[in-house]
């Protein structure tokens, strides 16, 4: 599970990426609203947790991520004790409200239970569905056998269904240390997402488009 933190309290983005870090799950930190933009332009996550005091600018925060990943659960911290606060921030789409000083076993439970019981992250695009969390893809009845990274990539791009994604976006997104992997590595997940189920179903699922990336496209028969 991918969590991006937003907190402009150094000391505490750094405590509660360490305990999330220690709990297995996936971590990003931004110390500011123009980090957090950076990352949630580029990746897709499970989970936000958003320190109210970060920035001004928190309820249409919470609106974008919502209307660009209304999956994604979003979790305010915040130091306010006052009712209209927490009414703000759940009006704006907020899952969640959890005021400071942090407990870190109640911070762990709530956010289990908010992905436990969260929307689902399942794709389905007409006889096609993609199941991230249980890397599953099954067509027309039939599970399809892709897994690991060329599973990651075929998912990302569906997530962004329609929209160009270049290679350095893809290995931001998808590779935990992007710096020591060259971008052929890309070339090759397409290319076993091709063999392995573009070619044996007669669908297209991805695109090349030229110098700028790659763009899921299913529905497109082969011509």
């Amino acid at each position: 599970m991918r969590v991006l933190i937003i907190e402009d309290d150094i000391t505490l983005g750094k405590t509660l990426t360490q305990l999330l870090n220690e709990n297995n799950y996936q971590c990003d930190l931004a110390e500011n609203l123009g980090d957090a933009k950076y990352y949630l332009d580029i990746r897709n996550y499970d989970l936000v947790l958003i320190g109210w005091g970060t920035g001004d600018h928190n309820t249409s925060l919470i609106a974008d991520i919502k209307k660009d990943a209304h999956k994604t659960s979003v979790i305010i911290l915040s130091e306010d004790i006052d009712k209209e606060s927490e009414i703000e921030a759940l009006r704006s789409g907020a899952d969640d409200f959890i005021r400071k000083p942090l407990d870190e076993d109640i911070l762990l439970i709530r956010i289990e239970a908010k992905l436990r019981f969260g929307i689902s992250n399942i794709i389905e695009i007409e006889e096609l569905i993609i199941n991230p969390e249980e890397e599953k893809i099954i067509y027309q009845g039939n599970e399809i056998e892709l897994k690991g990274k060329p599973f990651e990539v075929l998912t990302h791009l569906a997530m962004h269904k329609d929209q160009i994604v270049s290679k350095e976006q893809l290995l931001d997104a998808i590779w935990e240390e992007p710096e020591l992997v060259t971008p052929n590595v890309i070339e090759v997940a397409i290319n076993q997402i091709r063999q392995k189920m573009d070619k044996p179903l007669d669908i297209t699922t991805i695109e090349t488009v030229r110098r700028r990336g790659y763009r899921f496209c299913f529905p497109k028969k082969i011509s």
